[in-house]
């Protein structure tokens, strides 16, 4: 690529990030890369046309979506065999990130074409430069279980992680998954919610999981619109690891005594006994 050509000499699928809702976060670049290629592969062609019409853009379109994935794929290495670049975007934000796509660079890729990224809004960092939770490490869930069992299977799972979480969800789900959340997790971890990011109902909030199902029920507003979900990393009792802090609470919810499952979780995790035993005592205390 030149300062002059914004594309690859030879043909390529250019991976273009959209915006979440505001229209001007689109960038320079993916304006020029969305004017000059020969196709645009869209999830939702009408919906993405707004878009590009608000721009003054009018490509030739195809439609690339979950359900067409691999189908797309077969067409877009066609015209990249015929020597065509081809753009993908997603109805907001980075396509592949919990969207349609994955399947379709890994298919472009092991013919041999060309992906490039062209950066910019991305709704799971977006949400966590706003949180106040972005301070160490983090980790991108993106979308959990649909089925309640699978789903606080799925956070049981993630209980113990020491990275700030990322979830997506959708509005007709969001009230029963805050609810396993505060049925799983612990009541003292913070919550962030972002709904609607950059859009004119846009909403962040943060609170203690404790008080998030009130929170979210308090207004049917509330559960409308695109959210991020995050929540704060595992809370670590004084002189407790994560880890060995997870191990514990699995062995009291089996049923064994306070003195019993302090010492097998501190044989399992190394962990000194002391500590965990006095946590036992708290989380024994707790749950009574």
């Amino acid at each position: 690529m030149s300062d002059l050509n914004p594309l690859h000499a030879s043909a390529a699928l250019y991976v273009v990030a959209t915006p979440l809702g505001n229209l001007h976060d689109i960038t320079l670049r993916a304006l020029e890369i969305l004017r000059v290629v020969d196709v645009v592969a869209a999830e939702d062609t009408r919906h993405s046309q707004r878009l590009l019409a608000a721009h003054g853009l009018s490509p030739r379109m195809l439609p690339v979506h979950e359900h067409n994935e691999q189908e797309g794929a077969t067409r877009i290495i066609a015209l990249l065999e015929a020597g065509q670049h081809v753009a993908l975007i997603t109805d907001a934000g980075t396509p592949a990130v919990s969207d349609p796509g994955a399947r379709l660079v890994a298919r472009v890729q092991a013919a041999g074409f060309p992906v490039v990224p062209v950066p910019g809004p991305c709704a799971a960092v977006a949400a966590l430069s706003v949180s106040g939770l972005g301070v160490g490490q983090f980790r991108f869930v993106g979308f959990l279980p649909t089925k309640p069992t699978a789903r606080r299977a799925a956070l049981e799972a993630l209980r113990s992680d020491e990275a700030t979480l990322i979830f997506y969800e959708a509005p007709h789900r969001v009230l029963e998954c805050v609810e396993d959340m505060a049925a799983t997790l612990e009541p003292e971890r913070e919550i962030v919610f972002c709904r609607e990011l950059t859009k004119l109902f846009e909403q962040i909030e943060r609170m203690p999981l404790a008080q998030a199902l009130d929170w979210i029920k308090a207004d049917a507003n509330r559960q409308r619109g695109e959210f991020v979900l995050l929540l704060a990393p595992a809370p670590v009792a004084e002189g407790v690891p994560a880890q060995a802090r997870h191990v514990l609470e699995l062995l009291l919810a089996e049923g064994l005594p306070v003195k019993s499952a302090a010492k097998l979780a501190a044989e399992i995790s190394g962990t000194a006994r002391n500590p965990l035993y006095d946590l036992a005592l708290e989380l024994k205390a707790t749950r009574n």
